[in-house]
């Protein structure tokens, strides 16, 4: 397979897309500027906005740090990389940052919204060296994720799994963090994790609460998880330095800034370790 085949479900058909509620990825495409997302997407998205309205900020500051997390990784040898939660297209995706650094990376996507599916193409236009592969799945299904990931990486060798602004949408009691463990369970020593996640640790406790609530009463689960919470993710991992961070303070060097990122403190944490 080359980065220019066709992902694992091409052939499938996608399931209908729902645009009577609101979708976290369409709406993380509104708050990115993107065109990919329906009404109902956007009105949510100015809701979030009318609460916090550095929420477009802050999901800039995350895609920017997937982009320095990747390049890093890259650039310290990994060549594999599982991306799960991986949202509508926008360019540079993380396989083209991989891809970049390493012409021969292998990149599988995973997301769960048939309008992702839609978009597949644009994820699989990779370097003739490298693979670029797309799955429909969820991530509460790993075992899934895990089988069919294997068809398109090598699991004798280290896997960067990414969880790029994905875990806040899964609440402890849906086994958030069993999740993450299981993931990690078969990938080998040496493989990364790299996640981010919102957190209401610098935000009005009635302005947080107002937003989950709203964000409930559409169908969306936000669990917004403390600098703490979101740091047992990592357990029995070695974080790399500087640790879990504020996303626009982890390795800033590796980017551009993201502008107004400076002008107040950053609703969400990063982080990227590494398993023994």
């Amino acid at each position: 397979m080359t980065g220019q085949d066709a992902g694992l479900d091409a052939g499938q058909d996608a399931t209908r897309i729902d645009t009577s509620r609101p979708h976290p990825a369409r709406m993380y495409d509104w708050y990115l500027g993107g065109k990919d997302n329906y009404p109902v997407d956007e009105e949510m998205g100015r809701q979030m906005v009318a609460i916090n309205p550095r929420v477009p900020i802050v999901a800039r500051a995350n895609r920017a740090f997937m982009h320095r997390a990747t390049r890093w990784l890259a650039g310290n040898g990994v060549r594999q990389f599982l991306d799960i939660g991986t949202g509508i297209p926008t360019e540079p995706n993380l396989h083209q940052v991989a891809q970049e650094v390493a012409p021969d990376a292998r990149v599988v996507y995973c997301d769960n919204d048939p309008i992702v599916l839609a978009h597949a193409a644009a994820l699989l236009r990779g370097t003739p060296e490298g693979v670029t592969e797309y799955l429909q799945a969820d991530v509460r299904d790993p075992a899934v994720i895990l089988e069919r990931a294997r068809e398109v990486l090598d699991f004798t060798r280290p896997v960067a799994l990414s969880l790029i602004a994905l875990l806040h949408f899964v609440p402890d009691e849906d086994g958030a963090h069993d999740l993450v463990w299981r993931l990690l369970s078969e990938l080998p020593s040496g493989s990364c994790l790299t996640m981010t996640h919102a957190t209401a640790d610098f935000t009005p406790e009635e302005e947080a609460a107002q937003a989950t609530e709203k964000l409930r009463a559409a169908g969306v689960t936000l669990a917004l998880r403390s600098r703490a919470e979101f740091a047992r993710f990592f357990d029995g991992l070695d974080l790399v330095e500087p640790g879990v961070e504020v996303l626009h303070h982890w390795h800033p060097e590796l980017g551009e800034p993201v502008p107004g990122q400076d002008d107040g403190v950053m609703a969400g944490y990063g982080a990227v370790a590494l398993k023994r």
